[in-house]
């Protein structure tokens, strides 16, 4: 039976349907009183993606990287010294206040047991990389699982030898590219699978060799979706001189504006069973999904790129990686279950309630942080099995009649994630600030703190007209300048000014020939997530019109079942339709890309 609530937070109306309410009696939980969306940015302002800060560690006082800014509330210690047994999250532990909301009490231990300075799972030579499992000679690297020797990378996945890119999976000698899988050597690309050597392409599959294409299914020596002998397909992109700074731009104008001239597939998924959302892949009834691989049962989650995948979850950001029966849970994965409002809880962690932190083993906890191998504990302390028991529905009880209220006046009850005011960040520290963007005064309003940028103090040795604009010409020397952005900080990404290049970064731009970049990491990072979806899903129509789409700018190529008349499929996606996208529904489309 479908129940319509009212978001406290944003006030719209949210539907909460029969499969929703089975998934909520699964994990003996009250239906939410926030809105998907509300509840999505929540979460995610729980995440700091890719910011890296130097601080002190607050054990020994040593200098050291940390995921935490040093004006973050918390405290951090190295993770090596996190790891260790020179410190015991146990010494914590206090008793249950029955006169106070408990979630004001898990903040008070929150801000007193120490975080680990990043979130990174073994790892060899990887320093500068967060949120990463088993990553090998890797610098810049976020949300990950087993890169190696790439740079300036997010949410990837078995990658190795690439630099600059986001959302891609087992690929190999990539650059500059988007939510690819299993490809190799393709650059300024989004949306392939099982390609190789492709230039400027977008949602290609099994392809080779193919250069501004659009929805080619194994084609080979493709220019702008003409075929062409292997010496023609040559000559043609030597005339672009990709080694220079003009050809390439003229190659990624010329390319976009071919694309725009295509219909886009209704859902940017492969290989899925009864699934919505965008970015989903190998997946089986994942619906209102965002950037998950091989998922099975899940709904509102983002970000589960981590395999082996994740199952039987609602509401749950990042990481996955064998997670199963996750409500309400951020950053938390590697063969986890049965974790509820839950925030970087990991390796074999399970059955646990309002925990954070909790690791490698730990299970039945309830209001914890920091813990390892620990069981039956609350609010860091020891009890015993019959004892925990007993007292765990009391909590929940207590949180229901004496909830927490935060500053704007929002009720917490048993049922709902850690209150905005709790996170270690600032929301234009975090992930919230991409997908849903505050000012500084919206943020601080929300009860969200706001971190103003930092002066670096870095000072240009070379400025942009002077940055070298063919590979061929840059001299090993450029590793020793200071270069500065071309955004000149004036972009709101997070840029830096000015940046440097590694030499194993000039090596790369070498091996594959194309300049240098002009802007900054960070920068080219927002940049090439310009070509990712929103989060939000839009009802529309099929743009398909019979002989050709709806705006008469593509002439269809194929017969279609429906013959000469519109198409009537109604679909959700995530184009939103005031930006004028042709996009086809999936019948249409595989037709058009067969």
């Amino acid at each position: 039976m479908n129940e319509t609530k009212t978001c406290q937070n944003c006030s719209k109306q949210f539907v909460v349907d029969s499969a929703d309410h089975s998934f909520y009696q699964k994990m003996k939980v009250p239906s939410p009183t926030f809105c998907p969306m509300c509840r999505a940015q929540r979460r995610l302002a729980y995440r700091n993606e890719r910011g890296l800060y130097k601080r002190k560690c607050d054990f020994s006082g040593k200098d050291i990287f940390s995921m935490y800014a040093p004006d973050s509330p918390v405290k951090v210690y190295e993770r090596d010294i996190w790891l260790s047994d020179q410190w015991d999250a146990m010494d914590y532990g206090r008793d249950i206040d029955w006169s106070r909301p408990l979630l004001a009490q898990i903040r008070e231990l929150m801000l007193e047991v120490p975080f680990k300075s990043n979130n990174v799972i073994r790892g060899s030579k990887s320093d500068y990389s967060n949120n990463a499992t088993d990553p090998k000679n890797c610098y810049l690297v976020f949300n990950t699982t087993s890169p190696e020797d790439s740079m300036y990378a997010n949410g990837v996945n078995h990658i190795r030898d690439c630099v600059d890119v986001s959302h891609i999976s087992r690929s190999e000698t990539c650059y500059e590219s988007f939510w690819l899988q299993s490809c190799y050597r393709t650059h300024y690309s989004s949306q392939c699978a099982d390609s190789s050597d492709l230039w400027f392409s977008r949602d290609c599959q099994g392809c080779m060799n193919c250069f501004g294409c659009v929805n080619l299914r194994k084609q080979n020596y493709c220019f702008f979706n003409e075929q062409l002998s292997k010496e023609e397909y040559e000559q043609k992109v030597r005339e672009y001189q990709l080694h220079t700074r003009e050809g390439l731009l003229r190659a990624k104008s010329e390319a976009t504006e071919f694309w725009s001239k295509f219909p886009l597939k209704e859902h940017q998924g492969l290989k899925n069973t009864d699934c919505s959302g965008s970015y989903v892949t190998n997946s089986k009834n994942c619906r209102d999904c965002f950037l998950v691989r091989e998922g099975e049962n899940l709904r509102y989650c983002q970000y589960q790129q981590e395999t082996p995948g994740t199952k039987d979850c609602y509401d749950y950001s990042n990481w996955g990686d064998s997670a199963e029966l996750l409500y309400e849970a951020a950053t938390c994965g590697t063969n986890v279950q049965n974790c509820k409002f839950a925030w970087i809880n990991q390796e074999n962690t399970q059955d646990t309630e309002y925990c954070m932190a909790c690791t490698q083993g730990c299970a039945d906890l309830f209001g914890c942080v920091g813990l390892r191998k620990k069981q039956y504990c609350i609010l860091n302390k020891q009890y015993t099995k019959e004892e925990y028991e007993a007292l765990v529905p009391k909590i929940r009880e207590h949180m229901m009649t004496v909830p927490y209220l935060d500053k704007n006046g929002r009720v917490y009850k048993y049922g709902e994630f850690f209150p905005n005011e709790f996170s270690p960040w600032a929301y234009n520290e975090t992930l919230a600030q991409e997908y849903f963007p505050l000012t500084k005064e919206q943020a601080v309003a929300e009860g969200y703190r706001w971190r103003d940028a930092e002066d670096r103090g870095y000072i240009p040795t070379l400025t942009l007209d002077s940055v070298p604009k063919n590979i061929t010409e840059t001299p090993d020397t450029i590793t020793k300048e200071i270069i500065e952005c071309a955004h000149k900080g004036t972009c709101n990404q997070n840029c830096t000014k000015a940046f440097r290049i590694i030499p194993d970064e000039l090596a790369f731009y070498r091996k594959i020939g194309v300049p240098i970049p002009t802007l900054c990491p960070a920068c080219r990072t927002m940049e090439r997530l310009k070509m990712r979806l929103p989060m939000s899903l839009y009802k529309r129509k099929c743009s398909c019109s019979g002989a050709h789409s709806d705006n008469g700018v593509y002439e269809n190529s194929a017969a279609h079942s429906h013959g000469s008349v519109s198409c009537e499929n109604q679909f959700e996606t995530g184009y939103d339709p005031e930006l004028g996208d042709i996009v086809y529904c999936e019948a249409c489309y595989q037709q058009e890309s067969a």
